[in-house]
Protein backbone atom coordinates (compact mmCIF):
# COMPACT_ATOMS: atom_id res chain seq x y z
CA UNK A 1 0.00 0.00 0.00
CA UNK A 2 2.00 3.47 -1.06
CA UNK A 3 1.84 5.83 1.58
CA UNK A 4 0.43 9.35 0.18
CA UNK A 5 2.61 12.22 0.35
CA UNK A 6 2.09 14.60 2.70
CA UNK A 7 1.65 18.69 1.96
CA UNK A 8 1.29 21.21 4.19
CA UNK A 9 1.77 24.16 2.11
CA UNK A 10 0.16 25.96 -0.62
CA UNK A 11 2.90 26.81 -2.96
CA UNK A 12 4.13 22.54 -2.67
CA UNK A 13 0.94 21.65 -4.00
CA UNK A 14 0.96 23.96 -6.57
CA UNK A 15 4.17 22.79 -7.61
CA UNK A 16 3.11 19.14 -7.53
CA UNK A 17 -0.03 20.02 -9.60
CA UNK A 18 1.60 21.59 -12.35
CA UNK A 19 4.29 19.54 -12.99
CA UNK A 20 1.81 16.56 -12.92
CA UNK A 21 -0.67 18.53 -15.60
CA UNK A 22 2.84 19.76 -17.78
CA UNK A 23 2.99 15.61 -18.38
CA UNK A 24 -0.15 14.89 -19.38
CA UNK A 25 -1.82 13.62 -15.82
CA UNK A 26 -5.43 14.48 -15.14
CA UNK A 27 -6.17 15.72 -11.20
CA UNK A 28 -9.19 14.17 -9.35
CA UNK A 29 -9.89 16.22 -6.07
CA UNK A 30 -11.69 15.26 -3.09
CA UNK A 31 -12.06 18.04 -0.58
CA UNK A 32 -12.89 17.02 3.20
CA UNK A 33 -12.89 18.17 6.81
CA UNK A 34 -10.92 15.01 7.93
CA UNK A 35 -12.51 11.99 10.51
CA UNK A 36 -13.10 10.11 7.19
CA UNK A 37 -15.97 7.36 6.84
CA UNK A 38 -16.62 5.45 4.11
CA UNK A 39 -18.55 7.84 2.28
CA UNK A 40 -15.90 9.86 2.11
CA UNK A 41 -14.01 6.58 0.56
CA UNK A 42 -16.41 6.29 -1.98
CA UNK A 43 -15.51 9.93 -3.47
CA UNK A 44 -12.14 8.91 -3.43
CA UNK A 45 -13.08 5.43 -5.45
CA UNK A 46 -15.13 7.77 -7.70
CA UNK A 47 -12.68 10.22 -8.45
CA UNK A 48 -10.24 7.67 -9.33
CA UNK A 49 -12.28 6.89 -12.42
CA UNK A 50 -11.62 10.39 -13.41
CA UNK A 51 -7.94 11.56 -12.58
CA UNK A 52 -4.35 10.03 -13.15
CA UNK A 53 -3.88 11.50 -9.99
CA UNK A 54 -5.73 11.59 -6.51
CA UNK A 55 -5.67 14.46 -4.36
CA UNK A 56 -7.63 14.59 -0.74
CA UNK A 57 -7.61 17.80 1.01
CA UNK A 58 -8.28 17.29 5.02
CA UNK A 59 -8.95 21.42 6.07
CA UNK A 60 -11.40 22.05 9.27
CA UNK A 61 -12.40 25.10 7.40
CA UNK A 62 -13.10 27.63 10.29
CA UNK A 63 -14.68 30.44 7.81
CA UNK A 64 -17.41 28.37 7.53
CA UNK A 65 -18.45 27.76 11.67
CA UNK A 66 -20.31 30.13 13.16
CA UNK A 67 -19.00 31.83 16.57
CA UNK A 68 -21.47 29.08 18.64
CA UNK A 69 -20.92 25.92 16.68
CA UNK A 70 -18.43 22.92 16.96
CA UNK A 71 -15.32 24.28 15.13
CA UNK A 72 -13.26 23.20 18.28
CA UNK A 73 -15.06 19.83 18.92
CA UNK A 74 -14.97 19.15 15.50
CA UNK A 75 -13.54 15.41 15.33
CA UNK A 76 -9.52 15.27 13.97
CA UNK A 77 -8.42 11.72 13.47
CA UNK A 78 -5.39 13.21 11.03
CA UNK A 79 -3.20 9.36 11.48
CA UNK A 80 -6.33 7.68 10.95
CA UNK A 81 -7.38 9.41 7.62
CA UNK A 82 -4.60 9.42 6.64
CA UNK A 83 -4.55 5.49 6.76
CA UNK A 84 -7.80 5.37 4.86
CA UNK A 85 -7.01 7.50 2.48
CA UNK A 86 -3.23 4.98 1.53
CA UNK A 87 -6.10 2.19 1.69
CA UNK A 88 -8.22 3.20 -0.91
CA UNK A 89 -4.87 4.89 -3.07
CA UNK A 90 -4.55 8.74 -2.83
CA UNK A 91 -1.55 10.27 -4.28
CA UNK A 92 -1.23 13.30 -1.93
CA UNK A 93 -3.29 14.57 0.90
CA UNK A 94 -2.95 18.45 0.86
CA UNK A 95 -2.83 19.26 4.77
CA UNK A 96 -2.83 22.80 5.17
CA UNK A 97 -2.97 24.71 8.81
CA UNK A 98 -5.57 27.53 8.76
CA UNK A 99 -2.92 30.35 8.79
CA UNK A 100 -1.38 28.83 5.43
CA UNK A 101 -5.33 29.25 3.86
CA UNK A 102 -5.91 32.16 5.84
CA UNK A 103 -2.84 34.40 6.63
CA UNK A 104 -2.40 37.34 8.70
CA UNK A 105 -4.43 40.46 6.88
CA UNK A 106 -6.97 37.70 4.84
CA UNK A 107 -9.58 39.61 3.64
CA UNK A 108 -11.08 38.64 0.06
CA UNK A 109 -14.25 36.21 0.43
CA UNK A 110 -16.99 34.74 -2.01
CA UNK A 111 -20.61 34.62 -2.04
CA UNK A 112 -23.04 32.95 -4.48
CA UNK A 113 -26.17 35.04 -3.35
CA UNK A 114 -28.94 33.02 -4.25
CA UNK A 115 -28.55 29.67 -3.61
CA UNK A 116 -26.56 30.61 -0.21
CA UNK A 117 -29.94 31.93 1.02
CA UNK A 118 -32.73 29.71 2.54
CA UNK A 119 -32.87 26.26 4.23
CA UNK A 120 -29.14 25.34 5.95
CA UNK A 121 -28.30 29.34 5.13
CA UNK A 122 -31.20 30.80 7.34
CA UNK A 123 -29.74 29.05 10.03
CA UNK A 124 -25.89 29.00 9.29
CA UNK A 125 -25.37 32.83 8.41
CA UNK A 126 -22.11 33.07 6.61
CA UNK A 127 -21.48 29.21 6.34
CA UNK A 128 -21.49 29.35 2.18
CA UNK A 129 -19.35 32.36 2.01
CA UNK A 130 -17.22 29.86 3.82
CA UNK A 131 -17.54 27.31 1.75
CA UNK A 132 -17.28 29.04 -1.46
CA UNK A 133 -13.95 30.50 -0.51
CA UNK A 134 -12.32 27.99 0.83
CA UNK A 135 -13.54 25.77 -2.14
CA UNK A 136 -12.15 28.53 -4.63
CA UNK A 137 -8.95 28.63 -2.70
CA UNK A 138 -8.52 24.69 -2.52
CA UNK A 139 -9.21 24.69 -6.57
CA UNK A 140 -6.39 27.62 -6.96
CA UNK A 141 -4.12 25.57 -4.82
CA UNK A 142 -4.86 21.73 -6.23
CA UNK A 143 -5.81 22.81 -9.93
CA UNK A 144 -7.58 19.87 -9.77
CA UNK A 145 -9.68 18.67 -13.50
CA UNK A 146 -12.62 17.16 -11.44
CA UNK A 147 -13.72 17.49 -7.80
CA UNK A 148 -15.85 14.97 -6.46
CA UNK A 149 -18.69 16.10 -3.16
CA UNK A 150 -21.28 13.95 -1.71
CA UNK A 151 -24.91 14.85 -2.22
CA UNK A 152 -26.06 14.68 1.18
CA UNK A 153 -24.73 18.35 1.35
CA UNK A 154 -26.86 19.34 -1.43
CA UNK A 155 -27.39 22.97 -1.37
CA UNK A 156 -23.48 23.20 -0.89
CA UNK A 157 -22.98 21.32 -4.24
CA UNK A 158 -25.52 23.31 -6.17
CA UNK A 159 -23.67 26.20 -4.33
CA UNK A 160 -19.85 24.90 -5.71
CA UNK A 161 -21.37 24.24 -9.28
CA UNK A 162 -22.48 27.79 -9.48
CA UNK A 163 -19.44 29.36 -8.42
CA UNK A 164 -17.66 27.08 -10.68
CA UNK A 165 -20.11 27.94 -13.42
CA UNK A 166 -20.22 31.97 -12.85
CA UNK A 167 -16.36 31.91 -12.07
CA UNK A 168 -15.12 29.65 -14.92
CA UNK A 169 -13.10 27.17 -13.07
CA UNK A 170 -11.48 24.82 -15.26
CA UNK A 171 -13.35 22.19 -13.03
CA UNK A 172 -15.49 19.66 -13.63
CA UNK A 173 -17.92 18.81 -10.65
CA UNK A 174 -18.66 15.48 -9.58
CA UNK A 175 -21.62 14.58 -7.97
CA UNK A 176 -21.60 11.20 -5.50
CA UNK A 177 -25.34 9.69 -3.97
CA UNK A 178 -25.42 9.77 0.12
CA UNK A 179 -23.82 6.99 1.49
CA UNK A 180 -25.29 5.41 3.76
CA UNK A 181 -25.70 3.36 7.15
CA UNK A 182 -27.20 -0.34 7.29
CA UNK A 183 -30.47 1.82 9.10
CA UNK A 184 -30.76 4.34 6.38
CA UNK A 185 -29.09 6.92 8.43
CA UNK A 186 -26.81 9.11 6.09
CA UNK A 187 -23.24 8.51 6.84
CA UNK A 188 -21.32 12.05 8.57
CA UNK A 189 -18.45 12.96 10.77
CA UNK A 190 -20.99 14.26 12.90
CA UNK A 191 -22.62 11.00 13.99
CA UNK A 192 -19.97 10.44 15.93
CA UNK A 193 -21.68 13.41 18.85
CA UNK A 194 -24.43 10.78 18.88
CA UNK A 195 -25.50 9.24 21.82
CA UNK A 196 -26.71 5.66 21.86
CA UNK A 197 -30.43 7.32 22.02
CA UNK A 198 -29.79 9.97 19.49
CA UNK A 199 -28.07 7.83 17.17
CA UNK A 200 -31.61 5.29 16.92
CA UNK A 201 -34.06 8.16 16.96
CA UNK A 202 -31.79 9.81 14.23
CA UNK A 203 -32.86 6.95 11.44
CA UNK A 204 -36.17 8.47 11.26
CA UNK A 205 -34.42 11.04 9.09
CA UNK A 206 -34.22 8.51 6.28
CA UNK A 207 -36.95 6.84 6.96
CA UNK A 208 -39.20 10.17 6.52
CA UNK A 209 -37.53 10.88 3.63
CA UNK A 210 -37.84 6.83 1.90
CA UNK A 211 -41.42 7.28 3.02
CA UNK A 212 -41.78 10.79 0.90
CA UNK A 213 -40.55 8.94 -1.93
CA UNK A 214 -42.58 6.13 -1.59
CA UNK A 215 -45.85 8.42 -1.84
CA UNK A 216 -44.74 10.10 -4.75
CA UNK A 217 -43.88 7.35 -6.45
CA UNK A 218 -47.80 6.26 -5.89
CA UNK A 219 -48.76 9.29 -7.43
CA UNK A 220 -48.82 12.31 -4.80
CA UNK A 221 -47.52 15.72 -6.36
CA UNK A 222 -48.41 17.85 -3.17
CA UNK A 223 -44.93 19.41 -1.44
CA UNK A 224 -46.98 19.93 1.68
CA UNK A 225 -48.55 16.26 2.32
CA UNK A 226 -44.97 14.87 1.89
CA UNK A 227 -43.18 17.60 4.06
CA UNK A 228 -46.31 16.97 6.80
CA UNK A 229 -46.02 12.91 7.08
CA UNK A 230 -41.86 13.56 7.42
CA UNK A 231 -42.44 15.92 10.03
CA UNK A 232 -44.60 13.31 11.79
CA UNK A 233 -42.63 10.27 11.14
CA UNK A 234 -38.88 12.38 12.85
CA UNK A 235 -41.35 13.74 16.20
CA UNK A 236 -42.92 10.02 16.35
CA UNK A 237 -41.27 8.90 20.11
CA UNK A 238 -38.43 11.71 19.56
CA UNK A 239 -37.85 15.07 20.76
CA UNK A 240 -36.16 16.17 17.75
CA UNK A 241 -36.19 19.71 16.79
CA UNK A 242 -36.77 20.05 12.95
CA UNK A 243 -35.08 23.27 11.73
CA UNK A 244 -36.41 22.80 7.97
CA UNK A 245 -38.23 19.99 5.86
CA UNK A 246 -38.74 21.41 2.64
CA UNK A 247 -39.23 20.38 -1.31
CA UNK A 248 -37.05 22.38 -3.86
CA UNK A 249 -36.25 21.87 -7.26
CA UNK A 250 -33.04 19.61 -7.80
CA UNK A 251 -31.60 22.01 -10.29
CA UNK A 252 -32.31 25.43 -9.22
CA UNK A 253 -33.17 25.16 -5.53
CA UNK A 254 -36.30 27.20 -5.89
CA UNK A 255 -39.31 26.22 -3.99
CA UNK A 256 -41.77 24.32 -5.87
CA UNK A 257 -45.95 24.53 -5.08
CA UNK A 258 -46.29 21.14 -7.13
CA UNK A 259 -43.85 18.06 -7.80
CA UNK A 260 -44.17 18.34 -11.41
CA UNK A 261 -40.68 17.87 -12.14
CA UNK A 262 -37.59 16.81 -10.47
CA UNK A 263 -37.31 18.06 -6.74
CA UNK A 264 -35.33 17.67 -3.84
CA UNK A 265 -36.65 16.83 -0.10
CA UNK A 266 -34.24 18.51 2.29
CA UNK A 267 -34.14 18.40 5.75
CA UNK A 268 -31.98 19.73 8.72
CA UNK A 269 -32.89 18.21 12.39
CA UNK A 270 -31.41 18.34 15.71
CA UNK A 271 -30.57 15.42 17.50
CA UNK A 272 -29.51 16.82 21.06
CA UNK A 273 -26.98 19.55 20.34
CA UNK A 274 -26.08 17.36 17.19
CA UNK A 275 -27.35 19.14 13.93
CA UNK A 276 -27.76 16.02 11.10
CA UNK A 277 -29.23 17.38 7.25
CA UNK A 278 -30.37 14.40 4.70
CA UNK A 279 -32.04 14.97 1.36
CA UNK A 280 -33.26 12.44 -1.45
CA UNK A 281 -34.55 13.13 -4.96
CA UNK A 282 -37.98 12.87 -5.74
CA UNK A 283 -39.02 12.27 -9.44
CA UNK A 284 -41.80 11.61 -11.31
CA UNK A 285 -40.81 7.90 -11.82
CA UNK A 286 -38.08 6.07 -10.84
CA UNK A 287 -37.22 7.87 -7.78
CA UNK A 288 -34.08 6.04 -6.17
CA UNK A 289 -31.42 8.61 -5.93
CA UNK A 290 -30.66 9.68 -3.06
Amino acid sequence: MKKPEIIKTASRMQAVSQKARRSGKRIAFVPTMGYLHQGHLALVKKARRYGNIIVASIFVNPAQFGPDEDLNRYPRDFEGDRKKLASVGVDYIFYPSPAEIYPPGYQTYIEVENLSKGLCGDFRPGHFRGVATVVAKLFNIVQPDFAVFGEKDFQQLKVIERMVKDLNFPVKIIGHKTVREKDGLAMSSRNSYLSPGERKAAASLSRALFAAQAIVRSGERSPQILIDKARELIRDGSDARIDYIEVRSADTLEPVVEIDRPCQMLLAVRQGRTRLIDNIRLNLKNSNRG
